[in-house]
């Protein structure tokens, strides 16, 4: 059997959430709870994790746990580790900030333009993931969290119509980590930026150009100011 992790082991996770919309297969929503838990800070970097150990914390058996960590490997977030499993992938502060620097020009720019294009319905297709996000940070479940918050943005972000420019955003996001979400739950301040993502469905709702570029400056700003400490 695999090592167990190195170090000290991230706080048990819950078991694996069946994730809103259709997807292709288990085995990639093993790995969108995994690339969860990267982004989360909940597994952390440097750290190796066998493939029974990680099935075990997530509630699954190992089989699709490995394939999902393979697919996760060729995106460049862990390493294999012979006979032992999976190491998670150190990020720089370096690279981080160069995440959101990009993030940040593509991402708002987009956002605003879709105050003028993105119909209201489709607008308010995205409430329930939105809701999702402020639920998720009220309990403390920042796998659940990030989770939602990803399809949400991600989603916001299709309403473009630039698949590219989605695939580009989501390989960003993959990459990144957000360290400091812990601390955050624990201050009781994750729920109050997570209701950025209603006030935000609201001003693009309302065609409120000003008010959806300083929201999402705002928001995208956490990503390496209060949701970036290593606590």
């Amino acid at each position: 059997m695999p090592a167990q992790p190195s170090g000290s082991p991230a706080a048990a996770a819950p078991a694996l959430p069946v994730l809103g919309g259709k997807r292709s297969s288990y085995r990639e929503r093993v790995a969108d709870a995994l690339r969860a838990a990267l982004i989360a800070g909940e597994l952390r970097a440097g750290e190796v994790y066998s493939a029974p150990t990680l099935a075990s914390r997530f509630g699954v058996s190992a089989t699709p746990v490995r394939e999902a960590m393979l697919d996760l490997a060729k995106e460049g977030l862990v390493d294999a580790v012979p006979n032992k499993g999976f190491r998670v992938t150190e990020v720089s502060e370096k690279q981080l900030d160069e995440y959101t620097h990009v993030r940040a020009l593509i991402e708002i720019p987009t956002t605003v333009e879709l105050a003028r294009t993105a119909s209201p319905v489709s607008l308010e297709a995205l409430r329930p993931a939105a809701r999702e996000i402020v639920t998720a940070a009220a309990a403390g479940d920042l796998i659940a969290y990030v989770e939602a918050d990803t399809r949400f943005h991600l989603g916001l972000l299709a309403l473009s119509g630039n698949a590219h420019l989605v695939e580009v955003v989501a390989d960003l996001r993959g990459r990144s980590r957000l360290y400091g979400l812990t601390a955050l739950v624990e201050a009781g301040r994750l729920t109050a930026s997570a209701q950025e993502h209603l006030d935000l469905l609201d001003a693009l709702v309302a065609r409120d150009e000003r008010a959806v570029r300083e929201i999402m400056t705002r928001h995208i700003g956490h990503v390496r100011g209060m949701w970036a400490s290593h606590g």
